[in-house]
């Protein structure tokens, strides 16, 4: 797909910074433009707004720097996505509300399209020996690219030891919570508030207090999350209202990182109501991340594997994946529409960053808690495992730990990976290592 040419303003030779007017783009031009980065923008919000900024600022100069950074400052204060947010708030700049529906649909809709493609076949052929052998090489490489997620995201947000301590106690408390995620993340708003409040000293000794409580229960709670329990977790149907209400209330509430999408999952339609099996939650997270456009789409690939079930019902599972799209990225053009006047005043406030911050620290350590479920279902108890060790009660399937370890290393070592053609590498592996084990 050819790369639109941004307008410019006509006859000026207007900087990024400039205080002069930008140009202003048609709904055309908007649709245009997103359209194209819906197809290609492929690497994770941070790549996506990247992208934008590239294009936006110096290219097309529709926005001047300062105002990219203040929008981009804004998106953290909400819950959604934030690319997706940062495209609907570059549409409503330049056409108002017509412009923010057309810049958030066209830059959503080609990942949900290819998404629902990859869903439709993961279910008609997903029991295919060579289909299942490309999700078990590529199963492995999503745990290191979470894991490297978590400590990025960890050196930005725990900057002090305080918000450390609330990182593990969010981490311990999604362990062990018979509630959602999302009040361990407000949580942690409240007690990054309440920090700037209290002594030094006296912050340390309240975050250490849910600590021993989360590990004294942790013992009694462990059949909930061993593998050899998820593993025998078979999903049910649930009705359509349900699923929708469930993402819905995600797109709401999720603040921090894309990649908490992973808890509410693991959490809910894993954990609580069984309607994903574990290695569902990770092909969802595999299709999400190897794919190009906002990883919530993710939530298109649930909504189809849900409602169509065993049977393979295409109509039921294509209106679930729409249904859940919608669901899930109703809230961001809602919230942009509604706070947008606001967000200066949020950004200035002291109260506000305080809050943000208690949220960033239990976003990292809520993401941290999954790694244990992805890389038991990677690597544990696997029927198709191709070199298997036994370990106590346990089967460690060396091979695909392996994967893992070398993904991570790559992950390490390379500046600026490429997460899709990692997961590439990962698929082939995987395809390989199934062959010389003799399951295909």
């Amino acid at each position: 797909m050819r790369k639109p040419q941004l307008a410019r303003t006509k006859g000026t030779t207007l900087s990024p910074t400039s205080a002069e007017q930008p140009a202003r783009a048609s709904l055309a031009e908007l649709a245009r433009y997103f359209l194209w980065l819906g197809c290609t923008a492929f690497g994770g919000p941070a790549a996506h707004i990247a992208m934008m900024e590239d294009d936006v600022v110096t290219r097309g100069r529709w926005l001047t720097r300062d105002h990219f950074m203040d929008m981009l400052a804004a998106t953290q204060l909400v819950p959604g996505p934030n690319s997706t947010e940062m495209a609907i708030h570059i549409g409503y700049v330049q056409q108002g509300l017509r412009g923010l529906l057309v810049a958030g649909a066209c830059f959503i809709l080609p990942a949900f399209v290819i998404v629902s493609a990859l869903s439709v076949a993961y279910v008609a052929y997903g029991s295919l020996p060579a289909v299942g052998a490309l999700f078990y090489g590529i199963q492995p490489v999503i745990v290191a690219i979470v894991l490297q997620a978590v400590y990025r995201l960890g050196r930005t947000a725990l900057k002090t030891n305080a918000l450390r301590m609330l990182a593990l106690a969010a981490l311990a408390g999604t362990l062990v919570a018979p509630f959602d995620p999302v009040w361990v993340i407000i949580g942690g708003g409240v007690v990054g508030l309440a920090l700037t409040r209290l002594p030094r000293t006296s912050s340390l000794a309240v975050l250490w207090l849910p600590i021993p409580t989360a590990i004294a229960r942790l013992g009694d709670n462990v059949q909930t999350w061993l593998p050899s329990a998820w593993l025998a977790q078979v999903p049910t149907g649930p009705a359509l209202w349900r699923l929708a209400w469930f993402f819905l209330k995600v797109g709401a509430t999720l603040l921090g990182s894309g990649y908490l999408l992973i808890s509410y999952l693991q959490n809910d339609l894993v954990n609580r109501f069984g309607w994903l099996t574990p290695q569902q939650l990770v092909d969802a997270i595999a299709v999400g991340q190897m794919t190009p456009g906002p990883v919530f789409t993710t939530a298109a690939f649930v909504g189809y594997v849900v409602r169509a079930g065993a049977s393979g019902n295409i109509a039921n599972g294509l209106l679930g994946a729409a249904v859940c799209a919608l669901a899930i990225f109703l809230p961001s053009f809602i919230i942009v529409a509604l706070m947008g006047p606001l967000m200066p005043w949020l950004r200035r406030s002291a109260a506000t960053r305080a809050f943000l911050d208690g949220v960033n620290a239990a976003v990292v350590g809520t993401i941290a808690a999954t790694l244990w479920s992805l890389l038991a279902t990677a690597i544990l108890n696997r029927r198709d495992a191709v070199w298997g060790w036994p370990l106590g009660g346990t089967v460690l399937d060396l091979f695909a730990a392996g994967l893992a370890l070398g993904a991570a290393v790559v992950l390490v070592r390379e500046r600026a990976p490429n997460s899709t053609l990692l997961i590439g590498a990962g698929a082939l592996l995987g395809l390989l290592g199934q062959a010389l084990a003799g399951n295909l």
